[in-house]
């Protein structure tokens, strides 16, 4: 979950690990291995369909005293169909290990549909009663065109990868690790992926963005607060930490728009789910020194966000108090959808606002941008949304997971 100012490397007994772990309740890995509805499979098929995915935590958990975590095993990744947008359904689920511990955008589909990229950012490692998280480094390739879809391999890249970007040719893949203090370059060609650099960012990375023309990437600094810079340039990409920008505490969410002119940062504040306030960032992009431009609140535990098709707003995920104990006073039992407009001269507008389930987790556009998806991690569901102007509304329409939906992407 990215809200989270804890790296695990630093100190593995952060908001996730407290307390007593209790029974995890059912599993329903064996669910997994039965759940294969009609999807289908060729590659030209793949490239037409309009799907999301999101991956499912089935080891760490929000209850009314803290969160507690549980073992590993019971995790995987959901294929969503949303050829009809108002109604979006559960077409396959693999059984893969991923986590909450990584931001929301620690997964990506390839522009053509065929492949899917999932992060392992972290396991779990029991010691006594309790269980404690400790970094990954594993990257899974997923095969969307197979019917049903599939696990093609698993790779290994940089310590607890959390936030992951594709390129707009599909040819290239950014991993932003927080442990590692690094972003990975993967090199995408067909069905295979491979490790051909990895960039030291000089702190925690939690997220990463490219730019349109995929010759720039910014890099969200968590614990820093900071956005940094990575050029690509000779064909190798480099980090230039003078062009760091200050954005605020706990920077996870970061997008840039199609055009490429602004990137925004969403930000958590320096403790989730405290009751405070947190922001979101417009950044101006598409110049040789990037800048911050402007800054909006928007409410408690920014999580993170997605841009319009058109690039004239921004969907946000705010968390507020439900991922904080029942006992504490900043505690609310449900999140929320918020909307904000992109001026072009660089100004943020809020919109409107919606509710949303408990810890709101993924957000994602449908591709004509009158939808929103939003994952609703403690209620195992995807609240759909619909853009009318400049509102947000709750459709009603709540698609069930067999799962805690941790992350959620549609294709970029």
């Amino acid at each position: 979950m990215d809200h989270r100012p804890f790296s695990v490397r630093e100190d593995h007994r952060g908001m996730f690990g407290k307390g007593e772990v209790k029974p995890v309740g059912p599993c329903w890995q064996a669910g997994l291995l039965s759940v294969a509805l009609l999807f289908a499979g060729d590659a030209r098929a793949a490239e037409e369909r309009s799907f999301l995915i999101a991956g499912l935590d089935g080891k760490t958990f929000f209850r009314a005293e803290g969160s507690v975590n549980g073992p590993n095993g019971h995790d995987g990744l959901a294929v969503i169909d949303i050829a009809d947008p108002a109604r979006p359904r559960l077409a396959h689920v693999l059984g893969l290990d991923t986590s909450v511990y990584g931001p929301p955008t620690n997964l990506q589909i390839t522009p053509d549909g065929r492949l899917g990229l999932v992060t392992s950012p972290v396991t779990m490692r029991q010691e006594g009663e309790s269980w404690w998280a400790q970094g990954d480094d594993r990257l899974h390739v997923i095969d969307l065109a197979a019917e049903p879809p599939a696990l093609i391999e698993t790779i290994r890249v940089g310590r607890q990868p959390s936030g992951l970007a594709i390129s707009k040719a599909g040819d290239v893949a950014l991993v932003a690790n927080r442990e590692g203090r690094s972003v990975s370059v993967l090199a995408i060609s067909g069905r295979s992926v491979r490790v051909v650099a990895e960039v030291d960012v000089g702190a925690e990375a939690a997220a990463v963005a490219l730019a349109p023309d995929g010759r720039r990437a910014y890099v969200a600094k968590n614990k820093a607060g900071t956005v940094g810079i990575l050029t690509l340039a000779d064909g190798q990409w480099r980090h230039d930490p003078a062009l760091d920008m200050p954005v605020g505490p706990g920077t996870y969410g970061l997008e840039v728009t199609p055009d490429g002119a602004f990137a925004l940062s969403g930000n958590t504040g320096p403790a989730p789910s405290d009751g405070h306030v947190d922001t979101v960032a417009l950044l101006r992009a598409g110049t040789a020194r990037p800048v911050v431009l402007d800054h909006i609140g928007i409410g408690d535990t920014a999580e993170t966000l997605a841009i319009s098709p058109d690039g004239r707003r921004a969907a946000i995920a705010v968390v507020k108090g439900s991922a904080a104990p029942q006992a504490s006073p900043a505690y609310t039992p449900g999140s929320a959808a918020v909307l904000v407009g992109i001026g072009p001269e660089g100004r943020l507008r809020y919109l409107s606002e919606a509710p949303a389930g408990a810890v709101v987790q993924g957000i994602a556009f449908d591709p004509s941008g009158d939808y929103v998806y939003i994952g609703n991690y403690t209620d195992r569901s995807l609240g759909v949304y619909r853009i009318e102007g400049e509102t947000i509304r709750e459709t009603g329409f709540r698609l069930a997971l067999p799962g805690q939906p941790a992350s959620l992407r549609g294709r970029p």
